[in-house]
């Protein structure tokens, strides 16, 4: 007989579901060694299929069951917890959402690698932005933590996939100067999502800031050019 779906339950199928070689093999790509971005976090080597299919069977946890994941040490434990947050705001009505955002806020310590950033931050901070006229998204940008500011910048995606680009243009200007380049590749995956909607709008910001332009975003950001519209844009020429 299957045990009640509760937290600790699915801890338990987590760590059965884990695999020692991939969870060697997650922790070196995740750079979790000594002053790396992820030194220290633990991983139980679980697929991301198997990850997700828990994720649905148990999309009905508490958001104190979800907070306490959040708060585990082992990395699939807290992409569990915001796979269901997702699910779960995406299902939820305008108050429910408003919680499920309260919650994510309060815990980005613990969103603390850009896979757990990246699959969550968008869906749950990024439709919240347009309410408080992009404060949060500032608030973000400039925090000391590298994962807020990934979240900022991240989290735009929501806006350009939309045609609105204008946040995502003043957290990409606000980030120019970070030293990460987990924060580069970040604004270079967002800025070539906005070149493919509208390379008129992505050239006017390289140009205008080709300067201060880290060089991974540049090549991120013109990914989807031709090979010598490239070779001519990282030169510093955008009239194409």
């Amino acid at each position: 007989m299957r045990d009640p779906l509760t937290r600790a339950a699915l801890v338990r199928e987590l760590k059965a579901a884990g695999s020692p070689e991939r969870a060697t093999g997650a922790a070196r790509y995740f750079k979790t060694g000594a002053g790396e971005y992820g030194e220290g976090d633990v991983f139980l080597g679980v697929t991301t299929p198997a990850l997700r299919k828990l994720a649905r069977q148990y999309a009905a946890l508490s958001l104190d069951d979800l907070q306490e994941l959040l708060k585990a040490k082992e990395h699939e434990c807290r992409a569990v917890a915001l796979t269901i947050l997702v699910a779960q705001h995406r299902a939820a009505d305008a108050a429910l959402q408003s919680k499920v955002l309260k919650l994510y806020l309060r815990n980005t310590q613990y969103i603390n690698n850009w896979d757990l950033v990246d699959l969550s931050c968008g869906s749950i901070v990024g439709c919240h932005v347009r309410a408080d006229a992009g404060k949060l998204l500032t608030k973000l940008a400039r925090s000391k933590s590298l994962w807020e500011r990934r979240i900022a910048m991240i989290s735009t995606r929501a806006l350009v996939r939309e045609g609105d680009f204008d946040d995502a243009l003043r957290v990409a200007e606000l980030l120019l100067d970070d030293r990460h380049d987990l924060i580069h590749k970040a604004i270079g995956w967002v800025l070539r999502e906005i070149g493919d909607k509208d390379r008129a709008t992505l050239l006017k910001f390289l140009k205008t800031h080709y300067e201060r332009v880290p060089r991974t975003t540049l090549r991120y950001a013109i990914e989807h050019f031709s090979p010598e519209l490239r070779k001519q844009m990282l030169a510093g020429t955008f009239e194409v």
